[in-house]
């Protein structure tokens, strides 16, 4: 393939969110005297040295141990007194890094005489430091994320910093091998190690989102793009309180593009509508939460436009539309005990259950358009069900966050499809269907060891995971039947692995660092029906060391600049290699591909960032080079027009950009937030050998292409509770296997009004504003080429109210 470049041109794009929360650390201890007796009813005082502001104060338990809560990062002097003993003062840095930060025991010397007079310190104040400074994590609030309110979990990310979705997959930095967490822990509702139901979960459900982009060795090993931290509402206020809300909206306001002839009408004026509740209640030990929300939708799923050429001279056109109708129940609920300071128990559950019903339409024609060659007409129904239970067990030591956690969860995810196709061919007629059953369990099982130090922290854990999925492909075929019967069956996915980690972060007022280890040993075995004329069972296994690493020097209070690495994997997921052939689009066949083999990526990045008064600049040079890159490969068979796609391992692979983004505070009543990324992926030379339905070499050229996206947010905060958002995305055009995609642009607008003496709240906000986003492929495999247009649902109106109590 010929070697592609492709520019991106600067484009300023407009969006509003709250970029970071304040970050605010615990300050712990114990004071003693010189006969290392504890010393109870100690004067704890902190202070800022340049005004000696007073910040916080306490006094020691019968322990002699103190804790202060709430204290934000900076610099400080921590006073002990106690009549009968000399005042003594210390300074006191408190880093953004670590939530806890454990002072070393303070011993005090008795007086000959009694002096009650404290003296008055200060101290020099360094600037007030947010969450930003914490490279690692970004962390946004759904909540303020106005434009995207009352849609799916899918489309409140593609606002954010960072994040960009291409064909329903979130990316980072170009990248979609994102592992995608629900509460710090994979689920089957997002998939382990893969993405799915994003697009289905409702965002009212969500609290904040984390971006991860260089992952510690806690997390697990999969995902090199990055991780994205899904938080779930949860409260904890005394008593009854909680909120509830209803949204609605309608999509596919109009048809962009008109049906191919012959086929049923694609949905517009699509409705959507979203109740959701949330409930809490605690007194005295107990704390019982609730959370549940529906979101019933109907959707133009798909809209594709395709023309394939043949190297023979042969023309298809096609369309491939999907009329849409899903609703997703979540459900999460739970108890928390605590059982005395120390010791708290956990139990809590989540129930998701998400059904779809698709009806699509495809016809075929010849190259002029006069002559219908094929009409393929679909029903899918599809019931997925999630079960999820976690119980959770946290050992409070006495030293303020030093903890001990023990947790064990348990899932069942059930994938319940049935298929029912209709082929009408100029001479012949047939219907076909299939059915598709699919139980995954999983056991995980997960013990981490958290100790605050002065100048930082130190944790390790172990982790076990035991995962199965045996699958059943029943295939039932009509008169003059395009099934291929020959590859139905069972299949079974099993999945072993333990892994161990250490990590220790140290910082002071110049240095931070992170150096972390995680031990991994992984299990996969893949069972398949021994009839299957073309795939065997496989598997592999490997123990792997997953290094990270991170350095930062902080100049002065403005300046920073950072250095990062590590080591991750991305393993083939179920779905990847599984043996049956997917008939969701009539003539584009995807398969799995047993043989596929992990994808092994080291990332490094450099980064500066620069803080003043009302805002930060933080830029990111980084560079990712990936061995066995994963990727669906294109081919045709000899005397046949059918394209089968299957994944393989593409060989070596390399992404490299740079990335910036600027948050800005002009005033009280406006803000903005600006991210650029612009990077360049390229794929080396390959050659894959594809077994489906008959052996095919595919070979092809280096390819490469410079790409990128450009987003900024404005958010308005006008007087008496009203808040606007108006958001713009410019995705360039970027390679993919065997081609490229075209650029893309959409603007988003928001508004809410607080109501009620701000317990209740409601908003209006409108997607795609100007139904700009359209997904346009061009492909070029052995023999054939192909162009795509797209044109999904993207407009969608929504109108929501919520309130609390």
């Amino acid at each position: 393939m010929n070697k592609t470049t492709l520019l991106i041109f600067p484009t300023i794009v407009i969006s509003s969110m709250a970029a970071a929360q304040m970050s605010s650390v615990t300050v712990s201890g114990r004071i003693l005297n010189k006969e290392k007796a504890s010393l109870p009813y100690v004067n704890i005082i902190l202070k800022k040295e340049k005004d000696s502001a007073f910040v916080a104060g306490t006094i020691t338990n019968e322990e002699g141990r103190f804790s202060m809560i709430g204290v934000q990062p900076d610099h400080y002097l921590l006073e002990t007194s106690v009549t009968g003993y000399t005042t003594q003062v210390q300074p006191v840095f408190i880093g953004s890094l670590s939530e806890f930060l454990e002072i070393p025991i303070i011993e005090l010397e008795q007086k000959p005489q009694r002096e009650n007079a404290i003296e008055e310190v200060t101290l020099t104040a360094s600037k007030k430091a947010e969450i930003g400074n914490q490279l690692d994590k970004k962390t946004y609030s759904v909540a303020d994320n106005i434009s995207q309110s009352g849609g799916s979990v899918l489309q409140s990310m593609q606002n954010l910093p960072g994040i960009t979705v291409q064909d329903g997959k979130v990316q980072l930095r170009g990248n979609d091998k994102v592992t995608i967490l629900i509460d710090g822990r994979q689920t089957a509702m997002t998939g382990f190690g893969s993405q799915t139901g994003l697009d289905n979960i409702p965002s009212s459900s969500i609290d904040k989102i984390e971006i991860i982009n260089n992952p510690s060795s806690k997390y697990d090993a999969n995902g090199n793009a990055g991780i994205i931290n899904i938080i779930m509402k949860k409260n904890k206020k005394n008593g009854w309180n909680g909120k509830t809300g209803f949204n609605a909206g309608l999509g596919s306001l109009w048809v962009r593009k008109e049906n191919l002839p012959t086929i049923r009408p694609q949905y517009t004026m699509t409705p959507k509508i979203n109740p959701s509740l949330s409930l809490n209640y605690r007194k005295n030990k107990v704390n019982i939460f609730l959370q549940a929300d529906n979101l019933y939708t109907q959707t133009l799923n798909k809209n594709e436009f395709v023309t394939r050429t043949y190297d023979d001279g042969t023309v298809i056109n096609s369309q491939l539309k999907r009329n849409r109708n899903t609703n997703f129940l979540t459900t999460k609920a739970g108890i928390d005990w605590n059982i005395d300071d120390q010791n708290t128990f956990t139990v809590s559950g989540i129930y998701g259950s998400e059904k779809i019903i698709d009806r699509g339409d495809q016809p075929f024609f010849n190259g002029d358009r006069s002559q219908r060659l094929r009409l393929w007409q679909f029903l899918e129904d599809e019931l997925k069900t999630t079960i999820m239970g976690t119980a959770s067990y946290q050992h409070k030591f006495k030293e303020a966050g030093h903890l001990l956690n023990v947790g064990f969860n348990y899932t069942f995810h059930r994938e319940d499809e049935k298929y029912f196709y209709d082929n009408y061919l100029p001479t012949t007629t047939g219907t076909d269907a299939f059915k598709l059953l699919s139980d995954e369990q999983v056991y995980d099982f997960n013990i981490d060891y958290i100790k605050p130090l002065k100048y930082g922290r130190i944790e390790t854990g172990i982790k076990l995971r035991n995962r199965s999925i045996p699958t059943d492909m029943n295939f039932m075929p009509g008169m003059n039947s395009v099934l291929d019967v020959s590859a139905g069956g069972k299949a079974d996915y099993k999945e072993f692995i333990p892994a161990v980690y250490g990590n220790y972060v140290f910082e002071n007022e110049k240095w931070e660092a992170e150096l972390g280890l995680r031990l991994e040993y992984v299990k996969i075995q893949y069972d398949v029906n021994p009839n299957h004329p073309t795939y065997k069972s496989d598997g592999y296994n490997y123990t792997q060391p997953f290094p990270n690493f991170r350095l930062a020097y902080k100049v002065n209070d403005h300046h920073k600049f950072s250095v990062f690495y590590n080591r991750r994997v991305d393993r083939p997921n179920e779905v990847d290699i599984r043996i049956f052939p997917k008939y969701d689009d009539a003539e584009i066949i995807k398969v799995g591909n047993p043989a596929l083999r992990p994808q092994f990526t080291n990332s490094v990045e450099l980064g500066y960032k620069y803080n003043w008064d009302n805002g930060y600049l933080y830029s990111a040079l980084y560079h990712r080079f990936a061995n066995g890159t994963i990727t669906r490969i294109s081919s045709i068979v000899p005397n046949s027009t059918l394209i089968y796609a299957i994944f393989q391992n593409a060989g070596k692979s390399y992404n490299t950009g740079i990335e910036a983004i600027w948050n800005q505070k002009v005033s009280d009543i406006y803000s903005f937030n600006v991210n650029g990324n612009l990077y360049r992926n390229q794929i080396d030379a390959f050659s894959v050998l594809n077994l489906y339905p008959s052996p095919n070499t595919f070979s092809a050229d280096q390819q490469s292409a410079i790409s990128g996206n450009l987003k900024m947010n404005n958010i308005f905060h006008f007087t008496k509770g009203l808040d606007a958002q108006l958001t713009a995305v410019y995705l360039a055009p970027d390679v993919i296997p065997q081609g490229r995609i075209q650029s893309k642009f959409s603007i988003d607008v928001g508004v809410k009004k607080s109501i009620q003496k701000r317990k209740g709240e409601v908003f209006l906000n409108a997607s795609d504003l100007l139904n700009t986003m359209v997904i346009k492929k061009k492909i070029q495999g052995v023999g054939f080429a192909y162009t795509s247009n797209d044109y999904y649902e993207t407009q969608v109106i929504r109108l929501g109210y919520s309130y609390k109590f």
